[in-house]
């Protein structure tokens, strides 16, 4: 069987939106070929990554695995200027400092999607600020702004959608930065392809443009398709914003019941998007998903896969066993690390060892029951468990679980955690 190339491995996971000088990709690519180093950039407007940010620096992973050397490049420099690409007004303006900060929040994290130690193609996290801030304004645009045309910029999608509401020359003058990082990475790594988001086009050719002029090389560029929701709607985004790759900013469990709750219609979409799974393993759930879509097979294993990408194996475990409470599993076998998930997740009182107070007392307090007489009438109607056992009388005073917590539970999903402390 012959050896698939690594664009026929992208084009039917559907990761492949365009690409320039394709030939020449396909050459540079071809099995066999010597391996080729690659970079995506990306701009610390926090110090976590989010869903969003994903998809471009998979690839670089994809890539590593398949023998090339990936470069992640965090917009030191560029993240001051701010990328006109998909946005409808101007970007607030991030200080070097509070840049610097979010650069080493993230490494971590991409610590876990590359191999930095690799003895044969190790990754490389660089700093676009690097290079860009020794460089004075004449000096660019002596060496670099001569080799644009204007009418040129102003044509690109990014620059066109922002001529009615307007648009500065700080953000004008993006894609000509980001045209620098590329060349500065062809010179010094001989990286010769850039990958990105559909939006990045135009400042993937920028770049493209600029190795051509200086050095008569043919680089090229991959973007991969935007992500979106079924409605045109971001993917990645909920009620209360990103859904962030940081367990502080987004915890393990609402990252694993983000993905576990995508829809239908995008789940093995996403299976190919986001996971390592083969085509046979992928193919396989999309059976089973066309057979019994209520059984949700596909979705439990993209939020195992990539909760465990993300986060880790036992955290993914401790996601799963919490999400199995929350829905009406039992508590057998729960460890107290797992029950402490399920906490954060529900309303909850803090009471003191000693506290002696109902149950029906406790419904209130949680908000369970909007009085003491509703409590009563929940317990007697076998509405309300304690620690997963049904509650048949308001006084008992059922065993606490380690020894200082109460899961109280009305009807199928309504749960509240009472914690007794010293």
């Amino acid at each position: 069987m012959a050896e698939i190339s690594i664009i026929d491995e992208l084009q039917w996971r559907g990761l492949v939106a365009d690409m320039a000088n394709r030939p020449e990709l396909e050459k540079l690519l071809a099995p066999g070929a010597k391996p080729v180093t690659l970079y995506v950039g990306f701009d610390p407007t926090a110090d976590s990554l989010h869903l969003g940010h994903l998809l471009s620096l998979l690839i670089l992973r994809r890539f590593q695995l398949a023998g090339h050397r990936p470069i992640a490049v965090a917009g030191g420099a560029t993240g001051m200027i701010g990328d006109p690409s998909g946005k409808s007004a101007e970007r607030n303006l991030l200080s070097a400092d509070v840049l610097e900060a979010n650069i080493a929040g993230i490494k971590g994290q991409l610590a876990r999607l590359l191999d930095f130690e690799s003895a044969t193609n190790p990754a490389l996290l660089a700093n676009n600020a690097d290079w860009t801030r020794g460089v004075s304004v004449l000096d660019f645009l002596r060496d670099i702004g001569k080799h644009f045309s204007v009418n040129v910029m102003m044509a690109r999608d990014s620059v066109k959608a922002r001529m009615e509401t307007g648009i500065s020359f700080t953000e004008f003058s993006y894609s000509l930065l980001q045209a620098f990082d590329f060349l500065h990475l062809h010179e010094q790594h001989g990286c010769l392809l850039q990958c990105g988001g559909a939006d990045q086009w135009g400042n993937i050719t920028a770049g493209i443009d600029l190795i051509r002029r200086k050095h008569d090389v043919t680089a090229c560029g991959l973007t991969t398709p935007l992500l979106t929701k079924t409605d045109g709607t971001k993917f990645g985004k909920t009620e209360g914003g990103a859904v962030w790759l940081s367990a502080e900013k987004t915890s393990v469990y609402k990252f694993y019941q983000f993905l576990i709750q995508v829809e239908d219609a995008q789940v093995i979409q996403l299976l190919k998007y986001f996971t390592f799974l083969t085509r046979e393993e992928i193919d396989a759930l999309a059976a089973q998903h066309a057979a019994a879509p209520q059984n949700r097979d596909a979705h439990r294993r993209l939020a195992l896969e990539l909760t465990t990408l993300i986060h880790g194996a036992e955290a993914a475990k401790d996601a799963i066993r919490a999400s199995e409470i929350l829905f009406g599993g039992s508590l057998e076998g729960i460890t107290e690390k797992q029950f402490e998930i399920v906490m954060a997740e529900v309303p909850n009182v803090t009471r003191s060892l000693s506290d002696s107070t109902s149950p029906a007392d406790l419904l209130v307090a949680t908000g369970l029951s909007s009085s003491k007489g509703q409590a009563r009438r929940d317990i007697a109607a076998n509405g309300v468990y304690v620690n997963d056992v049904r509650l048949t009388d308001e006084m008992l005073s059922p065993e606490r679980l380690f020894g200082k917590y109460l899961l109280l539970r009305k009807g199928k999903r309504n749960y509240a955690v009472v914690l007794f402390e010293r």
